[in-house]
């Protein structure tokens, strides 16, 4: 491996994988890498490890820059989600002697998801720190960034910040930095990862971004555990998860989402589209058996208004729209209206059923919706266009 120094005695010791193409549901078509660090000093420090199935390339990388695993004297688990620490079980068994450090969340979840061998791990709290003897670890709890254990290790003298799965993306990419690397690509999957794993967690992100700011931190380098670390200009990210977590990044746009049995309810997503675009707004149309959901919630983060459209099945949501609902309602987009519309045969329920699954998800739902039977005539039709032109008064107003 060429050596990739963020700082003097700071190295990057993660693996690159280049064909991960679903994480747990989100589509990864760009890859990801498992990043991981050694700090080496008169003590040396691993912060975090890999996925199990690369822990042989973790061992490699690790190698090349100390003679032994022996002379491991910390691990630093900021993270117990398994890309992060299934590699830690192979790791601790060659790092002897090391001392191993989490949350107190995180040794309890060490605990339950690997045995007993890791009661031995030692907790830490925001304000710990460890001394490797010229450099400083410091560490910072960051519960429900994304999983209760979370946190970060900040190295104080090198001004370097190991947020883990916060400011990440699914990037997999032969640059390791800001600067070596396209930065539409790199802020399109930045933007995709924080909307698909983060976007719940929005409150949160605002605090802790402003108790990190009051605590005064330099920060030079964010090296987070996916893709790419953060060496020119770190405060980009910083600054683009503010605006997404806050909402200042929305636009006055409309994202359509809907599938079709017969034609009928793309006929009318299409003739909403129509509505919108006649007074100058824009509207994305996206079919949910054509369109991973991942890039339909990427488009959501920036868009105002949200229109879901179904066919009715068996007295309810066609499947895919109700997976789409689950998704997206777990994930709780704030600042969103949203509007509903369907088609039916006999007998409705789509809408219906649209309506209840998001105003129990507290989203905020535009009345009237626009329900039709069998195929649109024209005068529905133009009733699908006039509702359009009727939502964009809601970004208008």
């Amino acid at each position: 491996m060429t050596k990739v120094s963020l700082k003097e005695g700071i190295s990057w010791v993660g693996v690159i994988d280049w064909n991960i193409r679903d994480f747990h549901d989100y589509v990864t078509s760009c890859g990801t890498s498992y990043n991981a660090y050694l700090i080496q000093d008169e003590k040396t420090a691993l912060v975090d490890t890999v996925k199990a199935t690369f822990c042989n390339e973790l061992i490699a990388h690790i190698s090349e820059l100390t003679t032994s695993l022996e002379k491991v004297d910390y691990i630093i688990v900021n993270h117990v989600e398994m890309d992060h620490s299934s590699g830690l079980p192979i790791i601790a068994k060659l790092a002897k002697n090391a001392k191993i450090y989490a949350t107190a969340r995180g040794r309890e979840e060490l605990i339950k998801h690997y045995g007993a061998e890791f009661e031995r791990v030692e907790t830490v709290k925001t304000g710990d720190k460890i001394s490797l003897g010229k450099k400083t670890l410091t560490f910072l709890e960051a519960p429900m960034l994304h999983w209760p254990d979370s946190m970060f290790t900040y190295v104080v003298e090198d001004k370097v910040l190991m947020p883990n799965d916060a400011f990440g993306q699914h990037l997999a990419s032969s640059g390791r930095f800001d600067d070596e690397v396209d930065q539409v690509t790199l802020m399109d999957e930045a933007l995709t990862y924080y909307s698909n794993i983060l976007t719940p967690f929005a409150p949160l992100i605002v605090k802790k971004i402003q108790e990190v700011i009051e605590m005064q931190l330099p920060i030079d380098i964010i090296a987070p555990s996916h893709g790419i670390i953060w060496r020119k200009d770190p405060m980009k990210i910083v600054n683009a998860y503010m605006d997404w977590a806050t909402g200042k990044t929305v636009k006055p746009k409309v994202a359509i989402v809907f599938d079709t049995m017969w034609d009928s309810t793309n006929k009318m997503a299409r003739a909403i589209s129509n509505g919108i675009a006649s007074q100058g707004i824009e509207s994305k149309l996206f079919k949910l058996r054509c369109t991973e959901n991942t890039d339909i919630v990427t488009e959501i983060t920036n868009s105002k208004i949200v229109l879901v459209g179904s066919p009715t099945l068996n007295n309810g949501m066609f499947p895919s729209v109700s997976m789409f609902l689950t998704y997206i309602t777990g994930l709780k987009p704030k600042g969103k209206l949203w509007g509903f519309f369907g088609s039916y045969g006999w007998g409705g329920g789509a809408v219906r059923g649209m309506v209840k699954m998001a105003k129990e998800a507290g989203f905020e739902v535009i009345e009237p919706n626009v329900e039709l039977k069998w195929v649109p005539t024209e005068e529905e039709i133009k009733k699908c266009f006039d509702y359009g032109v009727q939502i964009t008064q809601k970004i208008k107003t």
